[in-house]
């Protein structure tokens, strides 16, 4: 998704090879992503291209807590990762060549997935599940969702992010300040005053509120513009040579938020018998806990990864470099994937449930392989 940190002696970056673990990291944040989709088709909360959600409560709740979990921390983490490679990238390139370079791996992609995927992948739906049985011509010329970004929202946000630092670089072209390494406690203080700010910005604009076309909730923008930045600022200050043992107790602390802390949030809403809604923006204390607990637990998770991945995850691996490579492709094909997956099983007569364990590991491996062929196309790989 993002260019390869290089080593240059005008800027503070590590060695090549002592970062492949952020490879690695962007593989685990990709399955993650498929498996993300893949709860939202049969129980998990949000919306999807096809969607069959289990009645079952004991399967609801895992699943939603799964869900919370993941969205409090994965697609901040890929702008915080994506952003950590900028900096090199600008200076090693210049203005000119970096946009136009940004703007060929990023925006045809982008054009790609909403032109002709997206209406691939409506149609699928509209035929199978609809019963709509109409020609895929005759679907396209009532076709109105033309601007639809679907997925890619991610790719438009991270060129307006990616624009905004640009001008600011023009603007400003002072050395960027060294900041020291935070430390756990700074990072649950900032998380704990992100989360306040977030509360704020969700009273008028609530999780599931969506800015079209572009695809964008607002409501989880704050965390994604600060990992933005500070992504900026970890490779400006060299954080990555810096991560080491005392970020290793953010693991207890992620830990003890996810399996005590939802429960919590759980009780909360049996107890004061508090509308889902109520969770998901405005001025209610529900709201305001539900924000305090994403962004704490979302920064501690990615606190413990950045751990993990540095001292367990830094060796070469030529199945997970391979894997790396096209985690780009998988992230814009795996929507095809799990709508295909879906649509096979739709009238195997069984509980949504069940056809999550069948659609969630199949999903990720099969898009993983599809991803691996679709780079293997000559000219793919100058895009993705």
């Amino acid at each position: 998704m993002s260019d390869r940190l290089p080593n240059t002696s005008s800027e503070p970056s590590p060695p090549v090879g002592k970062i492949l673990y952020i490879d690695h990291l962007k593989v685990l944040l990709t399955g993650l992503v498929v498996l993300h989709h893949a709860c939202v088709t049969y129980g998990g909360p949000g919306s999807w291209y096809y969607s069959e959600k289990t009645l079952k409560t004991g399967v609801i709740i895992p699943v939603t807590m799964l869900v919370a979990t993941n969205q409090a921390f994965f697609m901040g983490f890929f702008f915080f990762l994506s952003a950590i490679f900028i900096p090199a990238s600008l200076t090693k390139k210049g203005t000119g060549v970096f946009i136009k370079d940004r703007l060929k791996r990023l925006g045809i992609p982008l054009l790609f997935y909403s032109f002709i995927l997206s209406p691939v992948m409506n149609y699928l739906v509209y035929y199978f599940a609809g019963g709509h049985h109409i020609t895929f011509f005759q679907f396209l010329s009532g076709y109105d969702s033309w601007v639809s970004f679907g997925v890619m929202w991610f790719v438009v946000a991270l060129l307006l992010f990616t624009a905004v630092y640009i001008l600011w670089k023009e603007v400003d072209n002072s050395k960027p300040v060294k900041i020291k390494s935070p430390s756990v406690s700074a990072i649950l203080i900032f998380a704990g005053g992100l989360g306040l700010l977030s509360f704020f910005v969700r009273i008028v604009f609530p999780v599931g509120w969506v800015l079209n076309p572009f695809g964008f909730q607002l409501g989880h923008f704050p965390q994604y513009i600060a990992l933005f930045f500070w992504g900026i600022v970890c490779y400006n200050s060299n954080w990555l040579n810096e991560i080491d043992s005392r970020f290793k107790k953010s693991g207890r602390i992620k830990f003890f938020l996810i399996v005590f802390g939802f429960p919590v949030i759980f009780a909360i809403r049996v107890l004061f018998d508090a509308p889902v809604a109520w969770y998901s923006g405005g001025a209610h204390f529900q709201s305001l806990v539900y924000a305090l607990w994403e962004q704490l637990t979302g920064f501690t998770i990615i606190t413990w990864l950045l751990y993990i991945g540095k001292n367990n995850w830094n060796k070469p691996s030529p199945f997970l470099a391979k894997l790396a490579r096209c985690a780009f492709a998988v992230y814009i094909f795996h929507p095809f994937v799990l709508i295909c997956l879906s649509l096979l099983l739709k009238d195997w007569p069984v509980d949504p449930a069940l056809k999550l364990l069948f659609v969630a590991p199949f999903g990720i491996l099969f898009s993983f392989l599809l991803g691996h062929l679709i780079i293997q196309i000559p000219g793919v790989k100058k895009f993705l």
